[in-house]
């Protein structure tokens, strides 16, 4: 490893509207919902296709978006996008004068892509490798209930793929294949480099690449085949390519075709992949690593953060839960690298999923998954008290 180390991404970035306060519960909002697997109607947890979703109002004679969200003005607009919100996070947290930070993607010559490019110049991202495209840059309509599922909330995401159909394998250059660490996020989202996973992850392996994948829900292909387990690359041998696979539970469920979490992890270790986590909301995260890049852990459960709850509680806060998994993978990635620094072999999931949880939990305490910083540093202040709470509440986590 180099003493600057080099993180490149890939993955989904896009623009998110984001409109807080929307009932999946009351009668109005009932007509929109799916009645069954992708049919193109709306699914809380999940995302759609915004020309599925149309289609699917058209079918029913159905009017548009405006109803579900009164005509109101988005609370937030924000860069969004497991791809690149995980990787701002990582690189927000992380030692700047030690580790860099790139990220491969596309935009459209439009309002939302120089948005885009706006907001990341305040960070520590470096954004020479976007693409630009004539056609519009992707962007999602974020709906937020933050009562459903008990107070915990919940978000329906309706997509547009935009310019991303159009990115291709080719724009990965020698630079992003001889990284320290890459990482493939939310790629169902960028179709072309989904459908070449396997070959992009062998590839990246046999330059030393440390590989990480966080997945985002597939709905192109929960379309085509609803009864079939969803593929990463042309074969289920991109997983023995894999260092670390993060996602969420039903993610974990659709992409192992096992409808049973213990057996899911069991597909991913037979698999070959290094070290699974797997999210589920406000239950606890599971883990598991075979020894290869983490040091070996038998399958286990971590809970979420009680005084990050017990925070959102008090009312102090008023965001919602866009971004809590994606700024997990960016707390994972960037206590990796930490760990990688200071050469404490061999690397522990448990501590990196610490810094994961802690860093999914205090997404709730602002609107949208991106954190805009005033300094650098700002962010790690703000989530750094809650890691020392979590040690001492998982003395007694059994």
């Amino acid at each position: 490893m180099t003493a600057k180390l080099t993180i490149s991404g890939v993955g989904s970035c896009l623009v998110d509207n984001l409109f807080n306060n929307i009932s999946f519960g009351a009668d109005n909002f009932f007509p929109f919902l799916s009645k069954e697997k992708g049919d193109g109607g709306l699914t809380p947890g999940q995302l759609v296709l915004k020309r599925d979703f149309e289609e699917f109002l058209k079918k029913r004679n159905q009017s548009g978006l405006a109803n579900i969200i009164s005509q109101k003005l988005p609370d937030k607009i924000n860069i969004g996008g497991p791809g690149i919100v995980s990787m701002i996070h990582a690189a927000q947290i992380s030692d700047k004068e030690k580790s860099k930070f790139l990220f491969y993607g596309i935009r459209g010559s439009d309002k939302n892509g120089d948005f885009i490019m706006s907001l990341l110049s305040k960070t520590p991202l470096l954004k020479d490798n976007f693409e630009l495209s004539c056609n519009e840059t992707p962007s999602t309509l974020v709906l937020s209930d933050p009562d459903y599922n008990k107070g915990n909330g919940e978000r329906i995401f309706i997509n547009s793929v935009g310019a991303a159909y159009e990115y291709t394998p080719k724009e990965l250059d020698n630079d992003f294949f001889n990284s320290d660490i890459v990482v493939f996020g939310g790629t169902a989202l960028v179709p072309l480099i989904h459908n070449n996973l396997t070959e992009l992850l062998k590839k990246s392996k046999s330059n030393g690449c440390i590989t990480i994948v966080n997945t985002v829900y597939d709905y192109i292909n929960e379309k085509a085949n609803p009864t079939l387990k969803w593929p990463l690359g042309k074969s289920d041998d991109s997983y023995k390519y894999i260092d670390l696979l993060i996602m969420d539970h039903e993610e974990a469920i659709r992409l192992s075709g096992c409808y049973d979490i213990d057996k899911a992890m069991q597909f991913f270790g037979r698999s070959g992949t290094g070290a699974v986590l797997i999210t589920n909301g406000a239950k606890n995260v599971r883990l598991f690593a075979n020894g290869t890049l983490f040091k070996a852990l038998m399958s286990s459960e971590m809970p979420i953060s009680n005084a990050v709850s017990a925070a959102l509680k008090k009312g102090a806060y008023i965001g919602d839960t866009t971004g809590c998994g994606d700024n997990f993978v960016g707390g994972v990635i960037a206590s990796l690298i930490s760990q990688i620094q200071n050469g404490e072999t061999p690397y522990d999931l448990a501590e990196a999923c610490i810094w994961g949880i802690i860093s999914g939990g205090t997404t709730c305490f602002y609107i949208g998954g991106m954190y805009e910083e005033k300094f650098h540093g700002e962010k790690k202040e703000m989530i750094k008290p809650y890691y020392k709470k979590y040690k001492e509440q998982i003395k007694e986590f059994k």
